[in-house]
């Protein structure tokens, strides 16, 4: 299966598949957000737009085209073609240089890098029709108050992943008691059961859980005390394919 990558842009931004460290991660002490699986992996599960060019954006706060305010850091010859003020409102607008096509029933989610936080801004997402779609989409992002904002050079500003998102109206969302399911109910229980008592060691000092730190059993894919056969197809490290030309 393939994501084709047509450049519509003299030099389009580099494509790169998503990095997993994040620097406000690597600022806790022992790196300790890196445990959290499901935030690496988020990090990793599509692909960044790298900016070739760091800049300054400024908003005045006001509603018009202008009262948003670029300037890179040097002059560059695409500065215009990759950022600009276009819906205004505080909204800045990257163009994403190339027209994606994806495998029927497969779409695309544009959106900020996951779990890459910048002050005075918010990316915007959209779920883009790519198994059709004859021409490029935006990515966006909007002020969340007037001042500057920085990207960097290399700083990603655009994050896409595939989803097939057709069938989802067909999914219907059922909520159940949790005993009705025995066996879903056990293994909820033994978990709690562990996470209790070393949540308790952890509080009174005891060396062993100190020295363990934390629980590795949806890191490394497995149920305590056995209660069930571990998971086939676990992940707890992603790793995608770089852009090649074809």
């Amino acid at each position: 299966m393939e994501l084709e990558c047509y450049p519509v842009s003299r030099n389009p931004p580099e494509l790169v598949p998503g990095r997993p460290d994040r620097a406000w991660m690597d600022r806790f002490s022992a790196r300790h957000p890196y445990r959290c699986l499901p935030l690496s992996m988020a990090n990793t599960s599509g692909w960044e737009l790298l900016s070739p060019v760091g800049f300054t954006a400024e908003w005045t706060g006001g509603i018009h085209q202008n009262d948003i305010k670029l300037t890179p850091d040097h002059p560059h010859p695409d500065f215009h073609t990759l950022a600009s003020s276009h819906f205004s409102h505080g909204v800045l607008t990257f163009h994403a240089g190339y027209l994606f096509r994806t495998p029927p029933g497969w779409s695309m989610m544009v959106m900020g890098p996951p779990n890459h936080v910048k002050d005075g801004i918010q990316p915007l997402a959209g779920v883009v029709e790519t198994d059709w779609l004859p021409f490029p989409f935006t990515m966006n992002w909007i002020f969340t108050r007037p001042g500057k904002v920085r990207f960097e050079k290399g700083e990603p500003f655009c994050f896409i992943t595939l989803l097939q998102d057709h069938p989802l109206h067909e999914i219907q969302p059922v909520i159940r008691r949790l005993d009705s399911n025995p066996e879903l109910r056990h293994q909820y229980d033994v978990w709690e059961k562990h996470r209790s008592e070393f949540n308790q060691k952890i509080f009174r000092g005891d060396p062993e859980a100190t020295k363990e730190a934390w629980q590795r059993y949806y890191f490394k894919g497995e149920f305590p005390e056995e209660v069930a056969p571990a998971p086939q197809g676990h992940v707890n490290k992603r790793r995608l394919k770089a852009p090649k030309f074809g």
